[in-house]
């Protein structure tokens, strides 16, 4: 498996330079950090990789209270004093109360997976220093039960970033870092194509117009993602929207027809409410 080059799939849009990366970690077998704006494929990007490769994939999806101990193991000291109370033979086997995390399953896997650890800056700062010595030597010891969990060989580990905040120089000098760039038209459209093949063509110029352009609007809170165009095409398709309709529209001075597909909280739309009011105002 370890020999094989990831080239995209037929369900992912790869660009030349995110293969590099992929391949150049995977060959290194440093974790590959990806950053990027909210929607342009980090996520799945894991995903496919292990569909590429073959890989079986785990995923630990971090929150803002998530701690790196939890990527280990978590000891129940509680279900285990509760037991003894109760008289469990269980309590008597201190593995019983020990819950296997992410880094060890991926480290004891039977095939050599892709773990992903995804917004890993979500969580406290602290949280990717805490994951740096585990993640150099491949090993931890659980001191509950005196063993040390090493894996036979170093999974490919994939972690995004929504940079949110900064992470430590430390932990960035492990990683192979790679910035997924919004996609530009050509792959653009190559993507949508992907997902729409039978699209007319027509529609998809106009709506990538549109699209684009609301982008460029200054003072936009959140720019509209890839996924949230694909929404949007589909809504368009679905209510077979007349093509004069999204003719008509100019991002500058009237809300796109379905706009709840791209713009995502009210001062977005309440500012494209104000740029129509005043550009009906000036005809």
């Amino acid at each position: 498996m370890t020999d094989q080059r990831f080239e995209g799939t037929k369900n992912y849009v790869a660009t030349d330079d995110l293969k590099v990366a992929v391949n150049a970690a995977v060959t290194l077998r440093r974790p590959l950090l990806v950053k990027g704006e909210p929607g342009t494929g980090k996520t799945v990007l894991a995903a496919e990789v292990a569909k590429s490769l073959g890989a079986p994939l785990i995923e630990w999806n971090v929150k803002s209270t998530t701690k790196a101990q939890q990527g280990l193991y978590e000891y129940d000291a509680v279900a285990r004093l509760r037991d003894g109370q109760l008289g469990d033979e269980r309590v008597h086997d201190i593995s019983n109360y020990i819950k296997k995390g992410k880094l060890w399953e991926a480290f004891t896997a039977p095939e050599l997976p892709v773990l992903l650890i995804d917004e890993i800056d979500k969580a406290d700062i602290e949280f990717p220093n805490d994951l740096l010595q585990e993640l150099d030597r491949m090993s931890f010891d659980v001191y509950e039960t005196h063993e040390t969990i090493t894996a036979a060989e170093r999974p490919i580990v994939i972690i995004t970033s929504n940079n949110e905040k900064e992470l430590p120089d430390a932990f960035l000098r492990r990683c192979f870092f790679h910035y997924i760039k919004f996609p530009d038209r050509e792959t653009m459209q190559s993507i949508i194509d992907v997902h729409y093949p039978d699209i007319q063509k027509t529609l998809v110029k106009k709506a990538m117009d549109i699209f684009y352009e609301l982008r460029e609007v200054p003072g936009l809170k959140k720019k509209p993602s890839t996924s949230e165009l694909l929404d949007w095409l589909k809504l368009l398709m679905n209510e077979d929207m007349p093509l004069e309709t999204l003719q008509d529209s100019n991002p500058n001075n009237a809300i796109p027809p379905l706009h709840g597909a791209l713009l995502k909280n009210e001062q977005d739309v309440m500012m494209f409410e104000r740029l129509a009011f005043m550009a009906r105002r000036n005809t």
